[in-house]
């Protein structure tokens, strides 16, 4: 007998008179009747706890991993279509990339076929499926004379020649090498057969490096003359920043000689407008190799971004090597059909997934070093800890009973702050990670905690109690097996789950202080104060005005709005569109043009560190779509970094961000 078959999913939004349906179609493709299967499929979105399933029985529901099955004694026929239809998902689909991404049929005897799969069909939406990064033209006449991403303080450049060929760099003192040998190596792996970098012999024209005291951290000038230029700066990150705009320049007078100049005089002044300006990078959710975590590094480093959120763990996995504790990445790195983790999110039911081992994640380490970036690894915690507690489920407490979940769906995911045994865990893996990560950042992440986490745990009620008294304690065991939080994440402020929420923050952050550390945290870790203000920054990330709240309550802020910088949601509104939704969508020009000072007062100012794009990796199977949610977004937010808002103009941005590096090559069919 030959197994086979095809599957499809359909969406239909609620009506007056109909829920939702999210249908599924399976078809047997093969030469024999089948009966007694079961269907897995998963995607971004989620079948409801509560859902109904018509003409089929749910099963399992683990997050976005769904098992069905149809009816008693039905039998499915070759060529025929088994179709079922869940009247009930977390959120409606929004776009295409929103529906299953992966399915496998378990036979009665065992064996399990793996699905191909098509992106669900919204109804009513016939448009060609969008993916691979926007194209932006380069225009044969831009607003600017060079093309230079982000954009410079300042700009006075005179004459004009033919483009040179290369760039023959003639460092002084160790700072200038340092420089002169990150760029080298990083045009060599982004533009390998352009040679930006040559010698005097193969027509490099000169360009010297001559350190000049009083400059700023990132600073640098440049000098242009007849046949050679020369950059200044104080520190190897200042010279560094000089000889990428040196390369964007170059690349645009080569490849575009009619649009684009070669000054022959005059000088480029330049210096950030932030001192952080960063890029997240979730590698659970899907996972990415070292190959690729540092390909992302050298294009951030093209766009002058410094800082490298490295969001290693999560409920879907767990991808950092911790020698104290190998079940981490023996259970916690893998999904598959029977495993600790199923198949989730596009992985398929062979076991999928892997992790970074510590002489690969120092690797990454130097080379982001080596391109004035800095590495801040996340180890999310309490919340987001499914995969780690299915690894060590010693770490629970072993009295525990009822369900929690979290707004993803799973549940019990939250380390106990009221079990002991965490801690000697949790200091552990502090330790490692910061051996590992020299940057002197520990980011404990501190997002969505559920509500009624630990409702059921004595330990946790015990605490909760000695903390905030009797009444407490009783609210908290009123959420005892409360399935909620499946349609947005809760708001735990002032709740029994946020006393003990801080109580944790509060031990773990001083462990990370002890190391010499600075903690890092969503913006949930400002809950209670938790953390000292002079030893951490938190990331505002629901929306736009909690940045400016926190920094007046004398937070260090990073600005990451979800409505503007996570690049996982939508480019536009159109079911053609992939990405999320939950945020709204944003479009590059939107975020290009969202301003992070706006409605901070002058002492708030004074606590914005920078801003940060998010890449949740949720929709990111297909890694063309990766291409479109990321570029040019990314650009745009490391614009917004560096230029001062004065000196923004998206016209410019638009006529050249076309020459910037993505990160697979997939570009738009439109």
């Amino acid at each position: 007998m030959s197994a086979s078959f095809a599957f499809a999913t359909t969406w239909t939004p609620a009506t007056d008179s109909e829920p939702l349906g999210y249908g599924l179609e399976l078809t047997n493709t093969g030469d024999a009747p089948v009966s007694n299967f079961q269907l897995g499929f998963s995607g971004p979105a989620r079948v409801d706890p509560h859902a109904t399933l018509e003409n089929g029985r749910l099963l399992k529901r683990l997050s976005n991993h769904t098992l069905v099955a149809p009816p008693d004694g039905f039998v499915l026929n070759p060529g025929e279509t088994w179709t079922a239809t869940a009247r009930g998902l977390s959120y409606g689909l929004r776009h295409w990339s929103d529906g299953a991404n992966s399915a496998y049929v378990v036979l009665e005897d065992g064996r399990v076929i793996n699905i191909p799969t098509a992106p669900t069909a919204g109804k009513g939406h016939n448009s060609p499926l969008l993916k691979g990064a926007p194209k932006f033209p380069v225009p044969a006449k831009a607003p600017v004379s060079h093309s230079i991403i982000p954009w410079p303080k300042s700009v006075a450049t005179s004459g004009n020649r033919i483009a040179p060929a290369g760039l023959d760099l003639k460092p002084v003192g160790e700072a200038a090498s340092e420089a002169a040998k990150g760029f080298s190596g990083l045009v060599a792996d982004l533009f390998s057969v352009e040679a930006l970098v040559r010698p005097a012999s193969e027509a490099g024209m000169p360009v010297h490096l001559s350190e000049k005291s009083g400059l700023g951290d990132e600073a640098y000038e440049i000098e242009f003359a007849d046949n050679s230029a020369t950059i200044s700066a104080s520190t190897r990150h200042g010279f560094f920043y000089g000889l990428v705009t040196l390369g964007h320049m170059l690349r645009g007078a080569r490849l575009h000689p009619s649009t684009f100049t070669w000054p022959t005089g005059g000088r480029i002044e330049d210096e950030p407008g932030f001192s952080f300006r960063g890029s997240h990078l979730d590698v659970a959710r899907q996972f990415y190799t070292g190959a690729e975590v540092s390909r992302l590094i050298e294009i951030m480093a093209w766009n002058k971004m410094n800082k490298f959120h490295w969001h290693l763990t999560e409920d879907e996995a767990w991808r950092i090597e911790i020698s104290a504790y190998p079940a981490l990445t023996e259970i916690g790195a893998w999904r598959g059909h029977g495993k600790a983790l199923p198949p989730m999110l596009g992985s398929g039911p062979q076991p999928t997934g892997g992790y970074y081992t510590k002489d690969v994640m120092r690797q990454i380490v130097a080379l982001a070093e080596s391109l004035s970036i800095s590495v801040i690894p996340e180890v999310d915690m309490p919340g987001h800890f499914y995969a780690a507690l299915q690894a060590l489920p010693e770490l629970r407490d072993p009295d525990e009973t009822g369900e929690y979940q979290s707004v993803q769906g799973f549940p019990n995911n939250s380390l106990n702050p009221a079990h002991e045994p965490v801690y000697k865990f949790v200091e552990t893996v502090i330790d490692e990670v910061l051996e590992i990560f020299p940057a002197g950042v520990f980011h404990l992440g501190a997002d969505e905690v559920p509500l009624a986490a630990w409702s059921g745990s004595p330990l946790a009620l015990d605490m909760i109690e000695k903390l905030a008294g009797p009444a407490m304690r009783a609210k908290h065991e009123s959420q005892f097996n409360q399935l909620g939080n499946h349609h947005g994440a809760d708001e735990i402020e002032g709740s029994p789950t946020a006393v003990l929420q801080s109580a944790f923050i509060r031990r773990v952050h001083d462990y990370i202080s002890k190391k010499g550390a600075i903690t890092g945290g969503w913006e949930e870790a400002a809950h209670g104060d938790a953390v000292d203000k002079d030893k951490s920054y938190v990331i505002g990330w629901r929306n736009v005005e909690i940045n400016a709240e926190l920094a007046e309550r004398g937070f260090d802020i990073v600005v990451s709005p979800g409505q503007r910088y996570y690049l996982d949601m939508a480019n536009g509104i159109s079911w053609a569109e992939p990405g999320a939704g939950w945020a709204g969508w944003s479009g590059p020009q939107e975020t290009y043009e969202f301003e992070a000072r706006a409605g901070f007062s002058e002492k708030g100012l004074q606590h914005l560190l920078g801003v940060q794009s998010c890449i949740w990796s949720e929709s990111m199977t297909d890694r063309a779509i990766f291409d479109r949610l990321v570029f040019p977004r990314l650009s745009a937010v490391a614009e917004a970094g560096w230029t001062l808002p004065e000196r923004k103009n998206y016209e410019r941005f638009k006529a050249l961000v076309g020459l910037m590096p993505i990160m697979y090559g997939h570009w738009a069919a439109e």
